[in-house]
Formats: structure tokens, C-alpha cells, sequence
């Protein structure tokens, strides 16, 4: 039976599930989580470390990568407590309304990635389309409010969503098919009217997701177009290397996605594990890639780790 807060069917507390089948090894899997957070929190810390205390990196293309690397934490560190708590401590249990904020912040971090990533696709088409105003075109001021733009865009689409979550009654048990707190999650086990959250819901997909996808195509049609203009091939090579990073991020972010939209709608009968692993993979492995991805493929902070760690030995 439900425990009731005072509201009609809402309950006290959800109760979060692990990995569906995989109980016996609780303890491999807690393992192999705690080391998916280390490696995307000290990664994106170290890029920003670097990024601030590196004078040739205080250039616009990092300042986006540290945006990315900030938002990469708080994604991170979104899902922590309850992900640390469910495998670690074996504690399933979390507030409702604290639930609520979860689900917030992880799908306000997760639509910030998309923006993050439409504005770096805009910084590598002025790079390499109009190369002789890229400093003029993205001053520190213009990237300032690039930054604030696409973090007061997702807070305001995203605003509305716990409200439209709390005044569901919750009637079909308070068991959550994860080990963090995700609106389709929450609406499984609401019996209210649900339509006008999945209409939101689709409206804001299809205003972030589906309008920044359709701009990060475009200006890569743009960029390919003025590459293959260049008649040297070694500075074609050379300025299609300088997009190698952010394209291999845009694929680490929209594939998993992807895999779950066609997932949900071409294979419902699915098991359950399938499911869970879909939604951890889209929210745990673009945080741990993306460090990665720009400390091997960017010469420039594979310089600033090799002087720290030169630094470190001296």
C-alpha cells in the first residue's frame, strides 16, 4: 500500500529498481558505476582546469568545450545519489518531491548538451566558412550569451514539468523502472489524465532535440561544402580534423537517443534490461566519452596534459 503525504494517490516515496536480472551482482555493477563517475567527473574537471589556467586555450571553441564539460558534471552528479544509493547501499527509496527535483535537473542538463553541441557545430561553421571573422563573430560577450540562452531556454522548457508530474494522482504503485527519477518513468505509474504531459513532453523534444539535430545537419552540410571547395587536400584534411571531436560528441549524444526513440516505438515487447540499459548508456556514456574524445583528438589540450603532468614530475 502506498504511503500518502497528505495529497490524494500521491505517495511518500518512490521506490527505484536497479538493473532488472541482474541482482546477484549487485556489487560488479556498483563497481562499474562508481567507475563511470570517476572518469567523467575528473575528466570534465580536468578540462576545465585546464581550460582556465591555460592562456592558449582562451579561445572560443574551449569555452564551449567547458560549457560541455560543465554540463557533463551536472548530468553526472544529477543521477549520483540515488545510482550510489540503489547499488552501492542497497537503498531504493527516494522522496516524491525530491524525485521531482531529479527529474528536473537530469532532463534540464540533458537538453543543455543538445544546445551546447548546436552552438559548437556554429563555432567550427565560422571557423572554417569565414575563418577571417571568426574573433570578431564570436566575441567573449556573444559567447557569454550564447551560454545564458541555452541555459534559460531548457530551465523554462523544463520549468513546467514537476508541476505537470505533482497534480497526477499516483495510483499504479510507486515502483520506478530505474535507479534515478525520469518523466516517461514517472508517467508508467501515474493514472490520472496524462495527455497533456505527453503532448509537452513531445512539444519539447521536438523543440530541442529535434530543431538543434536539424541545425547541427545544416551546418555540417555547410562546413562539408566549403571543405571540399579548398583545392589543397592537406588543408582539407586539416580543417575536417578540427570537427573530428565535436562530431564524434554530437554521435556519443544523439545515438543512444536514437536507440531509444526506435526502442520504444518498433520494439515494445522488450525486456525490461533492455530498457534500463538504453537510458543508462544515453546518460552515463556521453559524460565519460566526451573528455576523452577531445583530450585524444584535440592537439591542444593533449599539449595542456602533457605540461601538467610534465609540471607534476619537475
Amino acid at each position: 500500500m502506498l504511503v500518502l503525504n497528505g495529497t490524494p494517490f500521491q505517495p511518500a516515496t518512490l521506490q527505484l529498481t536497479g538493473i532488472p536480472g541482474m541482482q546477484t551482482g549487485q556489487a560488479w555493477i556498483a563497481l562499474i558505476f562508481c567507475f563511470l563517475y570517476f572518469i567523467s567527473i575528473s575528466g570534465n574537471l580536468s578540462i576545465l582546469a585546464l581550460v582556465i589556467r591555460e592562456p592558449p586555450l582562451h579561445q572560443p571553441m574551449y569555452y564551449f568545450l567547458s560549457m560541455l564539460s560543465l554540463n557533463d558534471l551536472g548530468v553526472s552528479l544529477s543521477t549520483l545519489p540515488t545510482v550510489l544509493a540503489t547499488f552501492c547501499f542497497n537503498y531504493h527509496h527516494v522522496g516524491f518531491d525530491a524525485c521531482l527535483v531529479q527529474m528536473f535537473f537530469i532532463h534540464t542538463f540533458s537538453f543543455m548538451e543538445s544546445g551546447i553541441l548546436l552552438a559548437m557545430s556554429f563555432d567550427r561553421f565560422v571557423a572554417i566558412c569565414d575563418p577571417l571573422r571568426y574573433s570578431t563573430v564570436l566575441t567573449n560577450s556573444r559567447i557569454l550569451a550564447m551560454g545564458l540562452g541555452i541555459l534559460t531556454k531548457s530551465f523554462t522548457t523544463l520549468f513546467p514539468f514537476p508541476f505537470l508530474v505533482k497534480r497526477l494522482p499516483f495510483c499504479k504503485g510507486n515502483v520506478l523502472h530505474h535507479s534515478y527519477c525520469l518523466h516517461p518513468d514517472l508517467m508508467k505509474v501515474a493514472c490520472g489524465d496524462i495527455h497533456v504531459n505527453n503532448i509537452y513532453g513531445l512539444f519539447v523534444v521536438i523543440f530541442t532535440y529535434g530543431v538543434d539535430s536539424i541545425f547541427i545537419l545544416l551546418s555540417y552540410a555547410l562546413i562539408l561544402r566549403a571543405v571540399l571547395a579548398i583545392a589543397s587536400q592537406e588543408q582539407r584534411l586539416k580543417a575536417f580534423n578540427t570537427c573530428i571531436s565535436h562530431i564524434c560528441a554530437v554521435l556519443a549524444f544523439y545515438v543512444p537517443i536514437i536507440a531509444v526513440s526506435m526502442i520504444h516505438r518498433f520494439w515494445k515487447s522488450a525486456p525490461a534490461v533492455v530498457h534500463v540499459m538504453m537510458s543508462n548508456v544515453y546518460l552515463f556514456v556521453p559524460p565519460m566519452l566526451n573528455p576523452i574524445i577531445y583530450s585524444v583528438k584535440t592537439k591542444e589540450i593533449r599539449k595542456g596534459i602533457l605540461k601538467f603532468f610534465h609540471k607534476s614530475q619537475t
